[in-house]
Parts: C-alpha cells; structure tokens; sequence
C-alpha cells in the first residue's frame, strides 16, 4: 500500500530535486559525459515503459484497450526525449510544461496504490520523475526557457491531446487523462466539479493555471533584468 509523504516518498521527492543539479555539475563542460547522462536518462525512461507494459500484460490481463500511449506523462515522455537529443527550443517548452505541470502534481500526489517496493512503485515513479529531472537538466545545462507565446502554444498542442484522448475514452472506455472520471486517489482534480461538462471546462482553466504559474518565475526575472538594464543605461 501507498502511503503518500511516507518515507520512501518523501526519499524519491529529494531525489527528483537533486539529481537533475548534480548530472548537470558532472556534465557542465563535457560533451562525452552530458551524451552519456541523456542516453541513460533516454532510456530509463524506453526501458521503464516496455517493461511495465510487458508486466502488465504479462500479470495483469489486462485488454490493449488499457494499455495505450494516451496518459499525458506518455506524450510528454517522448517530447522530452527528443529534446534532450536536439536541444530545440520548441520541443523543450512543451516538455516544461507538460514535463513540469503535469509531472509534479503526479509526483506530489499521485494516483498510486502500490508502496515500496512493489515494481508498479519503481515504475510510476521512474517515468515522472525522470521527466523532472530531464527538464530540468537541459534547463541547467543549456540556459532553455519558456516565453510567454509558449503558453499560448503548449496550450494548443494540449487542446490535441485533448481531442485524441477524449476520442480513445469514448472508444476503450478508459480513463485516460482522467478525462471520463477524476483519479481515485486525493489530486488537484478532486476539487473540480463532478459534473463532467465543467469538469472539463475547469480542467482546462487548470492546465492554463499551471502554464501561467510555470511562466511566472521567468517573467519575474525578466521584469528585474529590464529594469537593471534600463538603470545601468542611466548611470551611464
């Protein structure tokens, strides 16, 4: 059993927090090594995938239906891969958001049943946590950051996976994206309306609520750094 804020949590937490700032001590200034520490990363988050979807298959008969690539962690997985790999601008602000808006709450409250050291727990936790630290690593080791059009763009590609996953719900039955019925454990979408209409309607609020507290920290620091420029012209 699960025991949320218990001591293998509050361990993996910790973890999530460090690891992306020591890869990136190890990295800075080494190409052969940041290689090495993305195709670990990589494929930690390849292999965690197959073999959960071997043992699910495998022990929890369960249909293809159940199985599908459709979670948000899912496409936010393969986003962040190919922005480790390429560096580009456009796919890590996808990754941040969904990588961070998505991921953390999970992290923090997740939808969990089995404890340590059961494998489902390695599992849940490898694929979101090690998105984290992925996003964090290229902030860290390549100065990569979202803008304010951002929003406006992982908002859109967020309205895709919106359709496409409320599409796959209809037809499998399935509560991907948690688009049917809330999470059965405690999250942030406990306090949405049971309604479902509103409840989507309040969900997406919530996804922009998220983008726009992600955003804030670099607004922020975007304000003080005009403002020390604009004092430094004065002064001289």
């Amino acid at each position: 059993m699960f025991h949320a804020y218990g001591a293998a949590h509050v361990i993996v937490i910790a973890l999530t927090i460090l690891l992306p700032f020591v890869l990136a001590a190890i990295a800075r200034n080494r190409p052969a090594a940041e290689r090495f520490i993305v195709a670990v990363l990589s494929a930690a988050l390849v292999l965690n995938y197959l073999v959960y979807l071997f043992l699910v298959h495998r022990f929890g008969a369960v249909s293809w239906r159940q199985v599908l690539p459709l979670q948000l962690c899912d496409w936010a997985m393969v986003v962040v891969i190919v922005a480790l790999w390429t560096h580009r601008s456009g796919w890590f602000e996808v990754a941040y958001f969904w990588g961070l808006g998505g991921t953390v709450q999970a992290v923090l409250t997740p939808n969990l049943a089995f404890g340590f050291p059961d494998f489902r727990f390695f599992s849940f936790f490898i694929s979101h946590c090690g998105i984290i630290i992925s996003v964090v690593f290229l902030m860290l080791m390549h100065r990569l950051r979202p803008h304010a059009i951002s929003i406006v763009r992982v908002f859109l590609w967020t309205e895709l996976y919106f359709v496409i996953t409320l599409a796959a719900d209809a037809f499998t039955g399935f509560n991907y994206g948690f688009l049917l019925h809330k999470p059965e454990a405690k999250t942030l979408l406990s306090i949405l309306s049971d309604h479902r209409p509103l409840y989507l309607l309040q969900m997406h609020g919530l996804a922009l609520v998220f983008f726009t507290v992600l955003y804030l920290p670099f607004a922020i620091c975007d304000v003080f750094a005009r403002r020390w420029a604009l004092v430094s012209r004065e002064e001289s």
